[in-house]
Order: structure tokens, then sequence, then C-alpha cells
């Protein structure tokens, strides 16, 4: 175990890299990335919140903490529906590991039972860390295994998932998320495109674990995915705040929420639609919902962010925040499943 999860919370099944890859600059990353390098290859600096971002954020935790942990308690009713007290709940790193923990101790808070949580690595056009399924295969049944994560944007570690589980019989490839705006899962505790405040903040909200890596140079034979420890950080860790927070509002009396309307357009068509209205030629660089947008500006290089009102500082403060702070162009869009959408700016351009 490496991180400032306890060791009752979660099984971290990641290889320790701290100290083997230097961060690298938001916008040579960026560059790199677009030339055909791939994301897994490379870290960001960690992005350092400013005062008034911390602000949001903590402003963001309080708003939507009651919310948060209604999602919470309607993700576990239909799980233990579903799987009972056998489901093993698999988070995937990092967005999804804060979530998983919250399952967990909602399972004890609900139903007292103590269901077992491992963390592992999906990568898009990587796949999945088979040396960590190998591991949780060898421990539990196939069919009792729950993939858990933060939220749905436009569905691309979804689609990942499906394929990775062909390879294993009598796996579900579904995801269990809090937020499913992309209308991609059943197993979701609401539709709508809510503010989980984790997704404001990188590694501090996250264990102190930075997003996952592939390298061969790095990851052998036999040997899980990789992450880095930022020890450094460890005065601004955030992790249990966020999490003890949401825990706080859980409740015997919490409701599911009812089915919503339908929409107009589909999330991938809306998606689509976005990429031709602003000519951009790799759907890729667009990064709908709160959850990517939030990524967009913490770790990669915006070119425009298009929300849903430039009057919703309930929902959308935190993202006002970094964007002027970044001094990125905020621009008023007809979202129709989405609240906000990151679009990420062509290097070639520049």
């Amino acid at each position: 175990m490496f991180g400032t999860y306890k060791q009752d919370d979660v099984t971290i099944l990641l290889k320790d890299l701290t100290n083997c890859i230097e961060p690298m600059d938001t916008l040579e990353r960026e560059r790199r990335i677009q030339q055909g390098v791939h994301y897994s290859e490379m870290l960001p600096v960690e992005y350092e919140p400013s005062e008034q971002y911390l602000r949001a954020y903590f402003d963001a935790v309080e708003r939507y903490a009651a919310m948060t942990a209604d999602a919470v308690a309607s993700v576990c009713q239909k799980l233990w529906q579903e799987k009972g007290e056998r489901v093993v709940l698999v988070s995937l790193a990092r967005a999804g590991t804060s979530i998983g923990v919250l399952l967990k101790r909602h399972f004890r808070f609900r139903y007292g039972v103590d269901v077992p949580h491992y963390t592992i690595s999906i990568i898009r056009g990587r796949g999945i860390d088979e040396t960590a399924m190998a591991y949780i295969l060898e421990r539990h049944p196939a069919e009792t295994i729950q993939f858990v994560d933060g939220w749905t944007g436009k569905g691309a570690i979804q689609a990942e998932l499906y394929r990775a589980v062909t390879a294993y019989k009598g796996v579900d490839g579904r995801l269990a998320v809090l937020s499913d705006p992309a209308g991609l899962t059943d197993l979701c505790g609401t539709k709508d495109d809510f503010l989980i405040a984790s997704s404001c903040l990188n590694s501090t909200v996250s264990g102190l674990l930075s997003r996952t890596v592939y390298r061969t140079d790095l990851i052998g034979p036999g040997e899980f995915h990789g992450a880095v420890f930022y020890e450094a950080l460890r005065p601004k860790d955030l992790t249990y705040q966020f999490i003890d927070a949401i825990a706080a509002h859980f409740s015997l009396e919490q409701q599911p929420e009812p089915d919503p309307a339908p929409k107009s357009i589909s999330a991938l068509e809306e998606v689509e639609q976005i990429r031709q209205e602003f000519s951009i030629s790799d759907r890729n660089l667009v990064k709908p919902s709160i959850g990517e947008t939030t990524r967009v500006l913490l770790r990669r290089v915006p070119w425009k962010i298009l929300v849903h009102s430039l009057d919703d500082e309930a929902y959308l403060g935190h993202i006002y925040a970094l964007a002027k702070e970044k001094g990125v162009e905020l621009r008023e869009y007809p979202l129709v499943n989405y609240r906000a959408c990151g679009l990420i700016r062509t290097m070639a351009d520049q």
C-alpha cells in the first residue's frame, strides 16, 4: 500500500513509481499527446490550487454533500438488489477510488456488510490492468465483480471497459457511477450532471496518488500499472475531508431519484454536434460533463469552456474560478445533457 487511503477502505493494485517519472509542463505534455505520445506515459505537474479556488472547492463539498450521499445510496441499493453481499467493488483509479470508498462505507452503514474494494488501472487505448484482474479473479468469482467510477463523460472509459471484459467470462462490464449524464448505465445515482466535489482536485482528494501510468520501461511482465505518491503534498491532503463530509450525510431515509424526462438529443449526438460546430477534428478534444471540464482546466490546455449558463454559481462556480484564473474563454451554449463541456486547444494551431 502507498498513498494515504486506509487499508480498511481499499486495496490498491498499483505499482509504486514514486521518483521514477519527472512531471511535465502542461503545455509540453499537451503537445506530445497531440503528436501521438500516449497520455499514460507522462504525468503533468500537479496543479496547486489558489486560495480562491480552494474556497470554491470547500463550498462545493458543503453544497453537494447531501446530493452526493443520495447518489451513493442509490447506487448501493441497485448493487444490493443485483449482487447482494457478495459484491466486490473494483474502482477505476484514480477518480473512482474515493467513490468506491464511499460505496464500501455505505454498504457497511446500510446493510451491515464489509464488501471487498480494490482499485485498479484502466487506460483509454491501452486497456485494463490484466495483472490486477488476474489478482482479483484468483480471489473472487467473476460474477461478483462490480466496476466503479465517479461519472460518465462521453463514454470512452465505459467503451474501453466493455472491450476489456470480453476476455473475462462472467465479468459484467457495466460501470456503477454517481452521475451518468451520458446515459450509459443503469447503475447510477442520477442522470443529472451534478458536481461531485472530488472532481475539483487532483491527487489531494485521491490519496495523494497520481493518475495511472503504463510504460514498458517501468512496468514489467506480471506487474501492476503504476502511479506516483505525492508525499510532499501530505499537509494539503483532503482525501478524507471529502469522504467524511459525504459519509456524514448517509441516512436510512434516502430516496432514489425519479427517472428523468427524455432528452431531445442523445449525449453522443450532442458531442458530435459540438465537434462539428467548433470544427474540432478529434472528438477526444471534446470533454463533456462537469467532471471532465474540471479535468481539462486542471491538467490539459483548454481552448474554450462551454457552459449551459454563465449564471450558475451553484453548480459551476469552481469552473468559473478556474477559467478566470487561467484566462480561458467561457461561452454560454445550449447544452442538453451536460452543464459544461471543455474544448481542448489543438496544438498544431499554435
